[in-house]
Order: structure tokens, then C-alpha cells, then sequence
């Protein structure tokens, strides 16, 4: 008679149930795992054998057939460990069969019977409550799955711990959600001075999740103020905790299984590869994009990143979403972050420097700058020049306003957008807005219209940028809090895209005061 288990096989964020299939038949001793294991499964024989015998108890000598169902499945990951073991309890008549078919398990076993933490045991805890069972995982991962109140989650620490709790010599609570860690202590905004347009730009990125390009020399101060931007962002709801946690979850990131609603933030090395960057590798793991869903990327010296890396990022730039597709996988994985991006103005740094001249001005600038292609540009909504201050003004300058209080306008201009699209799917700020639906809910003023129109005309913006230009508009007409968008909150949105549609930096201030 067969005995079965149940565990994971994890497809991107989809977590597949795979049927642990055990049969011990006579025939000459051996133990064979089949069902498109990689090698971390098909060594967990060794690890199942030793561990029983650390418990005084040893495999029958029979053929002992563990089936991986289904079979076709491409089968991952050292947490199949448990689950293969259970099955074998089961079927030597240790465990009770029906018992042990009720739960879901994962866990990798160490060689002395002791249950080692795996990833993903977030999603695995929401797919075996879609399936009306419990899920068993070791004691380390039992505060993250706690967190999905559908499931009985059993965490004990050792396979003996599991067999007393079935055979009921000891019977084990169930595992409690972890804590939310509270602020990781993010730098405040107060500490940038003077960058008045910069950290206008910043409240305004924050306010409609605008992606942000920054272009300036060396000590300007744009990684300061890209690392400020997550503290004036609102918390993550309970939705976007979830979603975010279970990505973060399949890469082992979550601390002590706590659940955090600070949105994420990721800052890669310009030297990081695709697959590193967009996902991929082996297991087709999700990328750098993925980790900062509903937070912020933050691309540094961003002509250094190779080009194919950058080019990559158009499609889930739009979409929201990015699909690794390889030879033995094909899966999905979110990806709405929010891009901020930083760049010198030339290679040396200094071309915008009228102190320190750049000696290739002004090739220098147009060669380095365009390393990023104009597709990929116009995707920002929002491109400024952050110029370089002078020691005595940081000195003398008086301290900007704390996060806290830009954090509270960026609050109530979030409010304001998630009621205006509060019957839209998918869209919850004035970034996901699409075209014709942002048009019609911005109410336009007739003089803001005849300036966008002449902008676009002059300028010749491309039908994204023309609609990015509203998405701004809008954004800063509701930091205004007013329902209509004007002149000002147009002229204003402008000025943020001059810096893309002509990349000479001494044109853009003689460009503004003509418009």
C-alpha cells in the first residue's frame, strides 16, 4: 500500500502541490527518488537515512520508491527533505497515513534529525490553505507562514518533535505570526540642504510614484536624497505587505519571519547582471526589480549599467510585471516599483560644473548621457539637474523640512488619488493612470491645455511623454489639493521634462523661461 505526502514546488510565486508518493516492495535493498528530482532532492536519501538512524530507527531492507507527483514537474530545493521522510514513516506504519496526507511539509532535515529553515514557506502556507490543509515546516520558518490565519501551521524544531506530535506522545502548538519590525531608521530628509528642486522633485515622485532621473556632478548629493525617498512614502497596506513579503520570502529575506510594512528599497551595484537584476539564474529566482515591488529602485551612475540591463527594464517599467522565461521555466513575477535613477553629466563629472570645466565639453556629456537610449528616458517621468552647493551654503543653510511633515502631504495626495480611482482596476495612483482615463479625471483648465499642447509641439514629445507631463500635473495639483488641474501645476510639470528632450544642460533654463 502506497503512503502519501504532500509538499511545494515552487513556479516564480506559484506554489504547486507536489504528491509524495511512498512504496516499500520486496526486492533487492535500495532507495530510489523519481519525479524530475535536481540533485538537493535526490540527495535527501542520505540525509533521511541518517537522520532516522539518529533516532534509532533504520529503512527496511526493501526497495523503498519515493514518487515526486507530477512528474513532469521539475522538482527544487532541499525542502523536500521532510515531506520524502513523512511518506516513508508513514509508510513503515510509524506515522498514521490519513494524518500525515492532511498536512502540507517542508523542511530540510540536518543529519542529526534536526528541521533547518527553507524559503518560501509564506506561499506555501497560502497554497495549502487554498487546499484546505495544515502546513508542517521547521521551527525557524513557522512565525512567517503563521502570518496566513487560514492554516494551521505546525512548526517543530526536529523530526522526532513531528512523529511524537502525530503519534501523539507530544502534541505541538501552533506556530504564532512573527512580530512587524518597526522603522529601520531611515535617513531623514532634514539632513539635505539646499536642493530646493530636488526635494520638490522627490515629494512629487513620492506623491504619484513618479519614476525620477537626477543628473549632476560628483557630491551633489543625489544618493542622499534617493535614500531619503523611503521615508516619505506611505506604509505598505495589507495587501502590499503580503504580495511584497511572499517575493521576499522565496529569496529567505524575511528577519525572524516579521512581516514589514516599510516599502522596500533597493540600491544594485551598476556591475549586477541581468539575471541578478531582472531575475533569472538557476531556478529563474525574481531580480532586484521584483525585491523593491511597491518600493523603490534606485540605479546609481546609471550609463555604467550595461546596456542590455537597462534595456531590459522598458517592458516591466510599463507593465508592472516581468516574465523570466527559460528552457524548463516560464514564470511571472511583480515588479511596480518606483525607478529612481542617478547620473554624472559626463564622465569626469564636472561638464555642468562652471568651477571645475570639463575638458571635452561638451562630447563628453552627449557621448556618456548617451549610453542610456531615448526610449528608456522617456519612461521618467521627472528629470532634474541637481547642482553642486557650495560649502558655505551647507553650512549656513537653514535645515529643510523633517520627513515627517513632506510624508503627511504625500499621505493625503495618496488618499486623494485612491479615491479617484477607486473603481479603476489596477490603477491606485496617477503613475498607473492610463492615457485617456488620466485625461479625462485631470479637468484640464483651457490655458493648461493650450500649454501642454504648445510644449509638446516644441519640444516634440512622444505620446508617452505627453501623458506622463498630465500624470505629473495631476500629481502636483493634488499635493495643491485642488480638483483641477492649472496652468502652474502644468508649467511646473514641464520644467521636470526639459532636461530629457534636450540633454544640454545650458539649454534647459532658456527653454523654461520661453515656455
Amino acid at each position: 500500500m502506497i503512503a502519501r505526502s504532500y509538499t511545494v514546488a515552487f513556479q516564480g510565486m506559484e506554489a504547486r502541490r507536489v504528491e509524495v508518493q511512498c512504496a516499500i516492495a520486496p526486492g533487492l535493498p535500495g532507495f530510489a527518488i523519481v519525479g524530475l528530482p535536481d540533485k538537493a532532492v535526490s540527495e535527501a536519501r542520505d540525509r533521511v537515512r541518517a537522520a532516522l538512524a539518529e533516532m534509532g530507527l533504520a529503512l527496511p531492507s526493501r526497495k523503498i520508491t519515493v514518487n515526486l507527483s507530477p512528474a513532469d514537474l521539475p522538482k527544487e530545493g532541499s525542502h523536500f527533505d521532510l515531506p520524502i521522510a513523512l511518506a516513508i514513516l508513514a509508510a513503515m506504519d510509524v506515522l498514521p497515513r490519513e494524518e500525515v496526507a492532511q498536512y502540507w511539509a517542508m523542511g530540510e532535515l540536518s543529519l542529526d534529525g534536526s528541521l533547518i529553515a527553507v524559503v518560501g514557506a509564506l506561499p506555501a502556507a497560502l497554497a495549502a490553505g487554498a487546499d484546505d490543509c495544515g502546513l508542517i515546516c521547521p521551527q525557524s520558518s513557522g512565525a512567517e507562514a503563521a502570518w496566513v490565519e487560514s492554516v494551521e501551521v505546525i512548526a517543530p524544531p526536529d523530526l522526532l518533535s513531528t512523529i511524537n506530535h502525530f503519534t501523539g506522545k507530544g502534541t505541538l502548538a501552533p506556530a504564532q505570526p512573527g512580530e512587524v519590525p518597526g522603522p529601520a531608521g531611515v535617513p531623514d530628509l532634514s539632513d539635505v540642504r539646499g536642493q530646493e528642486k530636488a526635494r520638490r522633485a522627490l515629494e512629487i515622485a513620492a506623491a504619484g510614484r513618479h519614476h525620477l532621473f537626477m543628473v549632476g556632478p560628483p557630491g551633489a548629493g543625489k544618493s542622499m536624497l534617493a535614500a531619503r525617498l523611503p521615508g516619505i512614502l506611505p506604509p505598505l497596506d495589507a495587501g502590499e505587505a503580503l504580495e511584497t513579503s511572499m517575493i521576499h520570502s522565496l529569496c529567505g529575506l524575511l528577519s525572524a519571519g516579521g512581516i514589514s510594512r516599510e516599502r522596500p528599497y533597493r540600491a544594485p551595484h551598476h556591475t549586477a547582471s541581468m539575471a541578478a537584476v531582472v531575475g533569472g539564474g538557476r531556478g529563474a529566482k525574481p531580480g532586484e526589480i521584483s525585491l523593491a515591488h511597491h518600493g523603490v529602485l534606485f540605479l546609481d551612475e546609471l550609463p555604467e549599467f550595461p546596456r542590455g540591463v537597462l534595456e531590459t527594464l522598458r517592458q516591466p517599467i510599463e507593465t508592472g510585471d516581468v516574465i523570466v522565461a527559460r528552457a524548463n521555466a516560464h514564470v511571472r513575477y511583480p515588479c511596480r516599483f518606483m525607478l529612481i535613477a542617478a547620473a554624472n553629466p559626463c564622465r569626469c563629472g564636472y561638464l555642468t560644473d562652471p568651477a571645475r570645466a570639463c575638458g571635452r565639453a561638451p562630447g563628453c556629456g552627449a557621448d556618456y548621457l548617451g549610453r542610456v537610449s531615448g526610449p528608456l528616458l522617456d519612461r521618467f517621468d521627472l528629470r532634474i539637474e541637481v547642482p553642486p552647493v557650495r560649502i558655505s551654503e551647507v553650512a549656513d543653510a537653514v535645515p529643510g523640512e523633517a520627513s515627517a511633515v513632506v510624508a503627511a502631504r504625500v499621505a493625503v495626495a495618496r488618499e486623494r488619488q485612491a479615491a479617484r480611482y477607486s473603481d479603476a482596476e489596477g490603477v491606485r495612483v496617477n503613475a498607473d493612470a492610463g492615457g485617456d482615463m488620466l485625461t479625462a479625471l485631470s479637468a484640464l483648465a483651457p490655458e493648461a491645455r493650450d500649454l501642454i499642447d504648445q510644449a509638446a509641439e516644441r519640444f516634440g514629445m512622444s505620446a508617452r511623454g505627453y501623458h506622463r507631463v498630465i500624470r505629473v500635473a495631476r500629481t502636483i495639483a493634488d499635493l495643491d489639493d485642488q480638483d483641477s488641474v492649472g496652468r502652474a501645476h502644468v508649467a511646473e510639470a514641464i520644467s521636470y521634462r526639459l532636461i530629457a528632450e534636450d540633454r544640454r544642460p545650458a539649454a534647459v533654463s532658456t527653454a523654461i523661461a520661453g515656455t
